[in-house]
């Protein structure tokens, strides 16, 4: 599930992408890597980063991308990562057989990430 949000006082486009199957802390690992650059040196860290968390973290890059030209007329290669953050989500629950009768639990975690693309100041 993607929620999008816009605010055309702070000319910035935010995205919110809730319940991803993957562990926060793998998710963290990229996110990390592309705080605070641009919109281009983000794309090309992601496409080259071997981690399987860069892909969706991409798609949301790209939305966000498209989300603040679109609706803001914003121009691409002037905008970059102000705020970038990853949290915990639900953890699923699952019961493995085990022998003699007994189960395991499985534990798949989730996470939201949220990423805001703002525009450089042309002072």
């Amino acid at each position: 599930m993607i929620k999008k949000k816009n605010s055309d006082s702070d000319r910035e486009a935010k995205v919110l992408a809730q319940h991803i199957r993957m562990s926060a802390f793998k998710a963290r690992r990229v996110i990390d890597q592309i705080r605070g650059r641009s919109y281009e040196e983000t794309l090309m860290i992601l496409e080259l980063l071997p981690y399987w968390a860069s892909y969706p973290i991409l798609k949301l890059v790209y939305s966000a991308a498209a989300n603040a030209s679109h609706n803001m007329g914003l121009n691409e290669a002037d905008l970059f990562i102000s705020k970038a953050e990853v949290n915990g989500g639900a953890i699923v629950k699952k019961l493995r057989p085990r022998a003699r009768g007994r189960s395991y639990m499985i534990k798949k975690t989730t996470c939201h990430i949220k990423i805001v693309l703002k525009e450089k100041s042309k002072f």
